[in-house]
């Protein structure tokens, strides 16, 4: 299934994407896409309705595609392509940091570049969407946990990320630095998480073509080794990491400015398209 929320900021309808593209409303079965509805019994309850029974939403402005996110965790230099771009070496260990949930915004939402940024930069990224509390699992039962897959962009602005004491946290974490969706597609259409291909263009121009095949930590083991910390929650999000061809690593390096458009997609999981605005 293709679950998405459709409406207003703030105001967002629960929807799936139907066989031939329209979008049916979820409203009168479940609250939101989040919670319990992301669930395995609350995914069971919404594949077993008929989407022709629902109502059909004309299209409009796409939310985030899944609701109540306590926690956005990203991963950090998970391609070694990535890392090799960056001048940076692989991690023995995965590395972890957050991105405040303030910055979530919809697919294709502006993405404002904050005041005093020097260096916008872009990441398409698979997101994972966590379906059930996770604790202590093993890396062969971690899928089990998982509800579905979204295309991420983690927006990063990298003077704020490296160039000033600290951690990356606030370099990451700007508002509207956090676009997830069009749709949480579910695990069931995914069975290959690690074969998806990605790509990225800004203003047209292709910058970033990878595949998910080159990560060094997939998505069992990332979910596994998280769950090791912290609990993981319905509707957390997972960002696992981008392929090469961002801004910070072109000679020179390449970094977005007002009216500069980006469009990204991933296999299977639907297309972004951002315009960057300046914050006045």
């Amino acid at each position: 299934m293709k679950l998405m929320r459709v409406g207003e900021a703030g105001s967002e309808k629960p929807a799936l994407l139907d066989a031939d593209g329209k979008i049916r409303d979820l409203s009168g079965h479940v609250a939101d896409i989040g919670g319990e509805a992301i669930g395995p019994a609350g995914l069971a309850k919404i594949a077993a309705i008929d989407p022709k029974s629902l109502p059909e939403i004309a299209p409009g402005r796409i939310g985030a595609c899944v609701a109540g996110t306590g926690k956005f965790i990203c991963i950090g230099l998970n391609y070694s392509d990535h890392a090799a771009e960056t001048g940076a070496t692989v991690p023995p260990e995965p590395i972890i940091f957050m991105k405040a949930t303030s910055a979530i915004v919809g697919p294709n939402d502006n993405v404002v570049i904050p005041r005093g940024s020097e260096k916008t930069d872009w990441e398409v990224e698979l997101g994972v969407v966590i379906g059930k509390t996770a604790k202590y699992v093993t890396e062969a039962e971690a899928l089990e946990y998982v509800a579905g897959y979204c295309v991420s962009n983690d927006v990063s602005e990298r003077a704020f990320q490296t160039e000033r004491s600290g951690q990356w946290t606030k370099g990451k974490s700007c508002d509207t630095f956090g676009p997830i969706g069009p749709w949480l597609v579910t695990k069931d259409e995914i069975p290959q998480p690690q074969n998806l291909g990605m790509w990225l263009t800004v203003n047209g121009q292709k910058m970033q073509n990878g595949s998910s095949k080159t990560m060094v930590y997939g998505v069992a083991f990332l979910v596994s080794y998280l769950s090791q910390f912290m609990s993981l929650h319905p509707g957390d999000v997972i960002s696992t990491g981008t392929p090469p061809g961002v801004g910070m690593g072109l000679k020179p390096p390449r970094y977005l400015k007002n009216g500069d458009v980006v469009e990204l997609e991933i296999e299977g999981l639907g297309t972004q398209k951002q315009t960057f605005v300046a914050d006045r």
